[in-house]
C-alpha cells in the first residue's frame, strides 16, 4: 500500500464547515519579555481567544524580525491594523478573523482576513509577497509560519503547529514561536473542532 502524503497549509478552495473564529489582537507589552525583546531584536504580539463569547486564553508569539523582518512586519500589522485599508478595499487586520482549519496533530490555521472562508488572504504588501527565507526549521510545537498556494504566495493567512512538522521546512516561511498558554488553548480548539461546536466572534481589545 503507497504511504500517505502528509497534508500541508494551503489556500482551500471551498469553506470549512465549522470554523473557528477568535477575538484578536495587538502588540504585547510585558517587562517579563523585555529582555528577550532587546537581545534577540524580537518583537511580541498577541491573539485573544474566546469560545462563545468566553475567553478562553491568550496566545503571545515571539516574532523572530532579526531573521525574517518583512514577514514579521506583515503579521504585526496586521495584528495592529496601523496599514488601514489595502487598494482592494480589505481591512488589514486579524480582528474578527478565524481559525478555518485544524489538522489533528498538524497545525491550526487562519487569517483569512478577507472572507474567512480559508481560500483569500492579503498582505500589507499588497495580495501576496516573495518568501523571504526558510532558515527557521519546523522543529517542535507552537512555531508560526506563514500559508502559501506555492512559492512567493504569502498574503494574509498563517499556522500554528501541533508538534514538529519537518516536511514543511524549504516550504513555508516560519517567522515565530508561541509562548504562553499555547498548550491548553490549543488543545480546546482542537477537542471543540472535531465535537463541531461553533466558536463566537468577539471584537479584539
Amino acid at each position: 500500500m503507497a504511504s500517505q502524503q502528509p497534508s500541508v497549509p494551503c489556500i482551500s478552495r471551498s469553506p470549512p464547515e465549522q470554523p473557528l473564529q477568535v477575538k484578536v489582537v495587538g502588540l504585547f507589552k510585558s517587562s517579563s519579555f523585555q529582555i528577550a525583546k532587546s537581545a534577540a531584536e524580537h518583537n511580541f504580539v498577541f491573539l485573544d481567544i474566546s469560545i462563545d463569547l468566553y475567553p478562553i486564553g491568550r496566545l503571545i508569539f515571539e516574532l523572530y524580525s532579526d531573521t525574517c523582518p518583512k514577514t514579521c512586519k506583515n503579521f504585526q500589522i496586521l495584528c495592529t491594523g496601523k496599514a488601514g485599508f489595502s487598494q482592494s478595499g480589505i481591512k488589514l487586520h486579524y480582528t474578527g478573523s478565524i481559525f478555518h482549519r485544524v489538522v489533528q496533530n498538524g497545525w491550526i490555521q487562519g487569517g483569512d482576513i478577507v472572507a474567512g472562508k480559508g481560500d483569500n488572504g492579503e498582505s500589507i504588501y499588497g495580495p501576496t509577497f516573495e518568501d523571504e527565507n526558510f532558515s527557521v526549521p519546523h522543529n517542535k510545537r507552537g512555531v508560526l509560519g506563514m500559508v502559501n498556494k506555492g512559492r512567493h504566495s504569502n498574503g494574509s493567512q498563517f499556522y500554528i503547529t501541533l508538534q514538529a512538522t519537518p516536511y514543511l521546512d524549504k516550504k513555508y516561511v516560519a517567522f515565530g514561536y508561541v509562548h504562553f498558554k499555547f498548550v491548553y488553548v490549543v488543545f480546546i480548539y482542537v477537542n471543540m473542532w472535531f465535537k463541531n461546536i461553533w466558536v463566537s466572534i468577539v471584537h479584539s481589545l
